[in-house]
C-alpha cells in the first residue's frame, strides 16, 4: 500500500514536471518565433523604405544628369564623349552636387560595352569585368535592382554594438535613360547606360538591430522569469508532495503499530493470567526455600537461586509485554523530574557500586512537568538501566564507567539528558533502536526503549537518541514545562 501510494504520487509529480517543462519549452519557442518574425518584419520594412528612397535618389540623379549634363553636352558638343576632360568634369560636378549629404559612397556609370565610363573612384574608369548579372538585366531589360551587402552578418550585427561605417551598404542599379529624344534614332526613354551607386545605411540598419536586441532581451527575460516561477512552483509542489508522503507513511506506521499493539494486547491478555499466577507461586516458593537453605552450601541452594533469578527475570519480561501492549493513560499531576531522577538513581545505587560506575548529577529541584510520576519513573529507570547494561557489556572500556544525568528548565521546555561512557549507539542500528522487539542484547526483550518512547510521547514530549562527542550514548527527553 505504501509503495503504491508513493509510486502514484511520484508519477503524478513527474507528469506535472513534464507538462511544466514542456509548457516552458513551448512558450520559449513561441517567443523566439515571434521575435524572429517581428524583427524580420521590421528589417524588411526598413529595407523597403531604403529601397524607395534609393529609387527616388536614382530617378533624381538620372534627371539631374540629363538636365545638367546630357542636354547641355549634346547641345554644346553634339555628342556625349566622357573621354574629354571637360565633359567628365561637368558630369562629376553634377553627380557630386546631387548625391551630397545622401550617404552615397560611390557612383558608377556603365556603357553598353559593360565598361565603367564614369566613377567617383577614377581608378575604375575604363575598367571592365565589374558588370554583373544585374547590370546586364538593366541594359537589356531596363530592370532596376537592389543588393544589400552586410560585412558583419546577422549574428555579428547583433553582437557588435559599435559598427564601423559602411558595415551595411545598399547597392542600387538603375537604367540611365534620356527623358526626351535628342538624337535621331534615340527615342524618349532610351537607355544610355546603367547607373550604380552604393549607400551607407549602417545607422538606419542599426536601428533594426537595436529593435532585434530589445525583442531578444525581452524574450530571454520573460523566459528566465517564467523559468524561475516554474522552478519555485515545482519545488513547492515537490516539498508539499514529500511532506504529504511522509505524513501518510507516518500515519501508516502508526496504524500498523496500533494494529500490532492491539494484536499483542489480545495475545498477552489471554496468557498473562495463565502465566503470572503460576510464575508468582514459583518465584515466592523459590525465594522461601532459598531463605531456608541459604546457610547450606549445596547444589540445591544453587538450583533454587537459579530458579528464583529466572522467575524474576521472566516476571519482568511479562511485565514489559503488558506495559507495552496496554500502556496506561498518564495522570496529569505536577511532577518534579529531579525527585524522579533521585529515586531511580537511589534504586540503582547498589548496581552502580557493583559495576564501579561513577554517577554525576547536574540538576536542581524545580524541574516541574505535567504527567504521571509512576510512568516517568519507569522511563527514567529504563534509560538508566540500559546505560548500566551497555557499560557492563562493553569489553573495550575505553573510559572508566560513568553516567552523567543533567537537566535544565526554561520557559520553553524541561530537558533531561542521560549520558554514559559506554560504546554508544551503533550508527547502523540507530534508526531501529526505538522499534519494539529490536535488541542488541543476548537476553533482552527489545521493549525497554520502546516503552520509554511510548511514555515520553504520551506526555507530549520528545525522545532523542544520539552519541556524545567524547563517545558514549546520550538519551535526551524534552518535556513541555508544567
Amino acid at each position: 500500500m505504501r509503495k503504491t501510494g508513493r509510486t502514484d504520487a511520484d508519477q503524478y509529480l513527474g507528469l506535472v514536471k513534464f507538462l511544466s517543462w514542456s509548457s516552458l519549452a513551448l512558450i520559449l519557442l513561441v517567443n523566439l518565433f515571434l521575435s524572429i518574425f517581428l524583427s524580420n518584419y521590421a528589417r524588411q520594412d526598413v529595407l523597403a523604405k531604403q529601397k524607395e528612397f534609393a529609387l527616388l535618389l536614382a530617378e533624381n540623379l538620372n534627371h539631374q544628369i540629363y538636365q545638367r549634363f546630357t542636354l547641355p553636352t549634346v547641345i554644346g558638343f553634339g555628342r556625349v564623349e566622357l573621354s574629354q576632360p571637360a565633359q567628365y568634369d561637368r558630369l562629376e560636378k553634377t553627380v557630386l552636387s546631387t548625391i551630397h549629404s545622401f550617404h552615397v559612397s560611390e557612383v558608377r556609370i556603365y556603357d553598353y560595352d559593360k565598361r565603367v565610363s564614369f566613377s567617383t573612384d577614377k581608378e575604375l574608369v575604363g575598367q571592365t569585368g565589374y558588370a554583373g548579372e544585374a547590370i546586364m538585366e538593366a541594359l537589356e531589360q531596363g530592370k532596376s535592382n537592389f543588393q544589400l551587402v552586410s560585412r558583419t552578418g546577422l549574428l555579428g550585427g547583433i553582437l557588435n554594438f559599435h559598427p564601423k561605417p559602411d558595415s551595411v551598404i545598399l547597392r542600387t542599379i538603375y537604367p540611365l535613360r534620356i527623358e526626351r529624344s535628342l538624337i535621331p534614332g534615340n527615342p524618349q526613354g532610351f537607355i544610355m547606360g546603367v547607373l550604380e551607386f552604393t549607400q551607407d545605411i549602417t545607422n538606419d540598419y542599426q536601428k533594426v538591430v537595436d529593435f532585434q536586441r530589445i525583442i531578444i532581451a525581452t524574450t530571454l527575460a520573460s523566459s528566465v522569469l517564467l523559468f524561475i516561477m516554474l522552478r519555485v512552483i515545482i519545488s513547492r509542489a515537490g516539498r508539499i508532495n514529500a511532506q504529504r508522503i511522509a505524513e501518510r507513511e507516518q500515519l501508516e506506521r502508526e496504524l500498523q503499530q496500533q494494529e500490532k499493539l492491539a494484536g499483542m494486547g489480545r495475545m498477552v491478555a489471554g496468557i498473562a493470567h495463565e502465566i503470572r499466577n503460576p510464575l508468582g507461586i514459583i518465584r515466592s516458593t523459590a525465594e522461601l526455600l532459598l531463605k531456608r537453605g541459604k546457610d547450606a552450601d549445596s547444589v540445591n541452594a544453587k538450583l533454587l537461586s537459579a530458579i528464583f533469578d529466572e522467575s524474576k527475570r521472566l516476571s519482568k519480561t511479562v511485565g514489559d509485554f503488558l506495559d507495552y501492549a496496554r500502556p496506561k493513560s498518564p495522570r496529569q499531576e505536577r511532577v518534579d523530574l529531579a525527585i524522579i531522577c533521585d529515586q531511580a538513581l537511589t534504586f540503582l545505587e547498589a548496581k552502580c557500586e557493583e559495576l564501579g560506575v561513577a554517577v554525576s548529577r547536574d540538576y536542581a529541584p524545580g524541574l516541574f512537568v505535567s504527567g504521571d510520576k509512576d510512568l516517568l519513573y519507569r522511563a527514567v529507570y529504563n534509560v538508566l538501566s540500559n546505560a548500566l547494561d551497555a557499560m557492563a557489556e562493553d569489553k573495550e572500556k575505553a573510559r572508566p564507567p560513568a553516567i552523567a544525568v543533567t537537566a535544565t528548565a526554561s520557559e520553553e521546555a524541561v530537558v533531561l539528558s542521560v549520558t554514559d561512557s559506554g560504546p554508544g549507539f551503533c550508527p547502523e542500528n540507530k534508526d531501529r533502536l526505538l522499534d519494539p522487539f529490536f535488541t542488541t542484547k543476548d537476553a533482552g526483550t527489545g521493549l525497554g526503549l520502546a516503552i520509554v518512547r511510548t511514555i515520553v510521547e504520551s506526555h507530549n514530549a520528545n525522545l532523542t537518541l544520539d552519541n556524545a562527542p567524547e563517545s558514549g550514548a546520550r538519551v535526551t527527553m524534552t518535556f513541555p514545562p508544567a
